[in-house]
C-alpha cells in the first residue's frame, strides 16, 4: 500500500497527519527529505525525489521492514529556509531520519540542527569539507562524496596532461571554494585567473569576455544545475567550445545534456557515477527509472537512492529499533547494502570512498551525446577523505 507523502515548502506543512501511531509501537518510520524544488535548480530536487520514490518501490514501500512515511521539504537554496524546514520535520512531524540537501551552504546550516537533536543526518549530495574535518559528527553520514574528491581527480588529470594557463570559474559558496581547493591539491600548473560568481547566476557574458582577455589555454568550471546549462550554452555561442578546452565537474550531466545538446560535445569531466556502470543494482535502477519516468536518472538521484538503501540497511540491522541511535550508527558505518556505485567503505569521518574517471563528451551516430574515457590521457583515481 502506498503511504501518504507530505511536502513542506518554506516550513509550511501541506497536509495534516492522517493518523498518529503510538511511538512505542514502532509501526512506522518517518524520513524527512530536504531538497530544492523552487526555481531553476528545482529540476535537481525533482530527480532526487523521483529516485527516492523508486528506492521505496524496490523496497516494497517499506524501510527496514517498517511502513514508511516520506516528508519532503523545499529549502529554496536558502540556509535559513533549510533550517526552518528541518526544525518542522523534527518537532512537528517527529521524523526518525533526515536526508537530502543539494547545497553545501544549506547543509552546513542544517546538520547542526539535526545532529544536535540526536537524529542521524544522511547527506544525499552536498559534501562540505568541514563536515569531514573540524565539524565531523558521528551522526552525519554521506552517500555522495566530499566536495573536493571529484575535482582532485580532475586536478590530477590536468596535471598529467601538462595543461598550463588555466582559467577557473566557480560559484561563490562553500562547495565552489571546496571544488577549487580540491583541484589545486593535485594541479600545480599556472592559473591565470580564479573567479567566483554569484550562486544561481544565469548570465556569464562578463566572465566570458574576461577569460578571452586572459588568453588561457584551458578553462575549469564547476557550475551545477541551471548555472551549468546557461554557461555551456553561452560558452558555445561565443565560439569557444571548439577552440578553448573546457574541463568540468558536476556541470555536464544527464540534466544539462538534453538542454544544451551539442554544446556539451568535446567537454571534459571527471565523475564517479554513470548510468552505464556495470553492476546489478545500478542496471536495475537505471532500467526501472527509465521505465517509470521516461528518462535517464542523474547522479543526484543515484545518491538519493543510496541514502534510502543505507537507512534501510541500518533499520534492518537493529530489527526496527529506531530509538537505539548508537546501534543505528554502528550499522550504518558498515554500509551493508548494494550501492549503485559498487562496494565502498566509510572513513572515520563518515565520508565514503570514491573512484573517479575522466570522460569526454562525444556525439553518437544517433546525435545523442554520450561519454567516453579519453584513450590517450585517461585518469582513474580513488579518493578517500579523512579528517583535516
Amino acid at each position: 500500500m502506498r503511504m501518504p507523502i507530505r511536502s513542506l515548502v518554506a516550513g509550511v506543512a501541506a497536509a495534516a497527519f492522517a493518523f498518529a501511531a503510538p511511538v512505542s509501537a514502532q509501526q512506522k518510520i518517518k524520513i524527512g527529505f530536504i531538497t530544492t524544488f523552487s526555481g531553476p535548480q528545482g529540476v535537481m530536487g525533482q530527480y532526487m525525489k523521483d529516485s527516492v520514490e523508486l528506492a521505496l518501490d524496490h523496497l516494497g514501500r517499506k524501510v527496514g521492514g517498517l511502513e514508511v512515511e516520506m516528508i519532503y521539504g523545499d529549502d529554496q537554496v536558502k540556509p535559513d529556509v533549510g533550517v526552518q524546514v528541518a526544525e518542522e520535520m523534527l518537532k512537528k512531524h517527529q521524523v526518525d531520519f533526515v536526508s537530502g540537501i543539494i547545497w553545501s551552504n544549506v547543509m552546513m546550516a542544517v546538520v547542526p540542527v539535526v545532529t544536535g537533536s540526536g537524529h542521524i543526518m544522511v547527506g544525499s549530495n552536498a559534501g562540505a569539507s568541514p563536515l569531514a574535518g573540524s565539524q565531523c559528527n558521528e551522526l552525519y553520514f554521506s552517500t555522495s562524496w566530499n566536495n573536493d574528491q571529484t575535482p582532485e581527480a580532475m586536478g590530477k588529470f590536468l596535471q598529467d596532461s601538462n595543461i598550463n594557463d588555466l582559467y577557473i570559474i566557480s560559484p561563490n559558496y562553500q562547495a565552489g571554494k571546496d571544488m577549487v581547493a580540491g583541484l589545486k591539491r593535485y594541479y600545480k600548473g599556472r592559473i591565470v585567473e580564479e573567479i567566483y560568481t554569484k550562486l544561481g547566476q544565469q548570465d556569464y557574458q562578463a566572465e566570458i569576455t574576461q577569460l578571452r582577455s586572459k588568453d588561457p589555454k584551458a578553462v575549469f568550471a564547476f557550475l551545477p544545475g541551471g548555472m551549468g546549462i546557461q554557461f555551456l550554452k553561452q560558452y558555445d555561442q561565443a565560439g569557444l567550445r571548439d577552440t578553448l578546452p573546457l574541463y568540468t565537474v558536476y556541470t555536464v550531466d544527464e540534466i544539462s545534456i538534453p538542454a544544451v545538446k551539442d554544446a556539451a560535445v568535446g567537454i571534459y569531466e571527471t565523475r564517479y557515477w554513470s548510468p552505464d556502470l556495470k553492476n546489478a543494482a545500478n542496471q536495475r535502477f537505471v532500467a526501472d527509472y527509465r521505465k517509470k519516468y521516461g528518462k535517464l536518472p542523474v547522479f543526484y538521484g543515484a545518491q538519493s537512492y543510496d541514502s534510502i538503501m543505507l537507512i534501510d540497511s541500518a533499520v534492518k540491522a537493529t530489527k526496527g529499533n529506531l530509538k537505539d541511535t548508537q546501534a543505528l550508527v554502528k550499522a550504518m558505518r558498515k554500509a551493508n547494502f548494494n550501492s549503485l556505485r559498487g562496494p565502498f567503505v566509510y572513513t572515520t569521518t563518515r565520508s565514503r570512498t570514491s573512484t573517479c574517471c575522466a570522460r569526454r563528451r562525444s556525439r553518437a551516430a544517433t546525435s545523442r551525446c554520450t561519454s567516453r574515457r579519453p584513450s590517450s590521457r585517461s585518469t582513474r583515481t580513488r579518493t578517500t577523505r579523512t579528517a583535516r
